[in-house]
């Protein structure tokens, strides 16, 4: 299984990205083929900074797919890059690291 990781830092308006997250991106990631599931948490509290600096960590979110296979076609699609799209809209792009995983235990 491969998990695809976005940290979001915490935005000047948490309020109105939130909004914006959560009516106008996350329905568009939840419509990408191969998705299994998707969660987002939000950040409470840091205990250990560590590389974050001083970036102060708000939103995390979890897309898992079922393969590596999966993943690579995800990435090709064009749900995909819709959702890239509407994140640069959003004013996510600047807030946002991202990565992929395997899953291993």
């Amino acid at each position: 299984m491969i998990k695809y990781i976005a940290l979001y830092k915490k935005p000047a308006d948490p309020e109105g990205f939130d909004q914006r997250y959560f009516e106008s991106h996350l329905p568009i990631v939840n419509s990408v083929p191969g998705l299994v599931r998707a969660e987002v948490a939000k950040v409470q509290q840091v205990f250990l900074a560590g590389f974050l600096g001083d970036n102060e960590p708000h939103l995390i979110a979890e897309m898992y797919f079922e393969s590596e296979e999966s993943f690579k076609a995800v990435l090709q699609s064009a749900e995909w890059a819709t959702s890239g799209a509407n994140l640069a809209e959003i004013g996510g792009m600047e807030l946002v690291a991202m990565f992929s995983a395997e899953v291993v235990a």
